[in-house]
């Protein structure tokens, strides 16, 4: 069998089982793939990634024990190679925004169609962005955005901006006080100050706003 007439093997990792269960029928009837290994949480998701090599891994958003943002941290970390596809009921902005910063190569709501699921195994499997149409639309439309106010004059300083450049890079409060090495109250005062010198509501504007302005790229770490 030539490596192009191989099925992909597909991780499937979500907690809720009768969701699991079901991508695993849908998945067993279509022709090309094959379901290699489930996971029921984050941190099962991240051992199998690393002990099975899937070709593609298909990831809820919220799990126990690790979310789906942290365990493609976790997965690319150990894999830089591994194609991750979230697929979830949740569209918010900073959840895509933080997705594709992880290394998610799509993003796929569940009430997507059977046909939109395989289009996006196929393009994730290709190394090609998929996001779901609304899920596109969204983050384009939030990107080109003009601001409603102009930033104030008061500058940032030199640690908002080291703030707000993590934040950018999808990390919490608690992950950007032990990489500062400050207190977790210390940063979210920065962030609030950050907010309210640049006119924006919330972390997904600041995020979107650093990557305006250069400060940081869509690219996976």
């Amino acid at each position: 069998m030539s490596e192009k007439d191989k099925p992909i093997r597909i991780l499937v990792a979500d907690d809720h089982q009768l969701v699991r269960q079901g991508l695993i029928a849908l998945l067993s009837v279509k022709p090309g793939v094959k379901v290699v290994g489930q996971a029921a949480d984050g941190v099962e998701a991240v051992e199998l990634a690393h002990s099975l090599g899937p070709d593609i891994i298909l990831l809820d958003l919220l799990m126990p024990h690790k979310s789906g943002i942290e365990a493609t941290r976790e997965i690319k970390a150990d894999n830089p190679d591994a194609r991750i596809l979230i697929i979830t009921s949740f569209s918010e902005d900073e959840n895509v925004y933080q997705a594709i910063k992880a290394g998610a190569l799509g993003y796929l709501l569940k009430d997507s169609s059977p046909q939109e699921l395989m289009r996006a195994i196929h393009d994730v499997c290709d190394g090609r962005l998929s996001l779901h149409p609304n899920i596109a639309l969204k983050l384009i439309e939030e990107l080109n955005r003009p601001a409603d106010s102009q930033p104030t004059e008061d500058p940032l300083t030199e640690r908002e901006v080291e703030v707000l450049k993590l934040v950018a890079k999808g990390r919490s409060n608690q992950e950007i006080a032990k990489e500062l090495l400050v207190s977790e109250s210390t940063v979210g005062a920065h962030v609030s100050n950050i907010l309210g010198k640049l006119h924006l509501a919330n972390r997904t504007q600041a995020a979107l706003y650093a990557l305006r302005k250069g400060l940081t790229d869509l690219a996976p770490e």
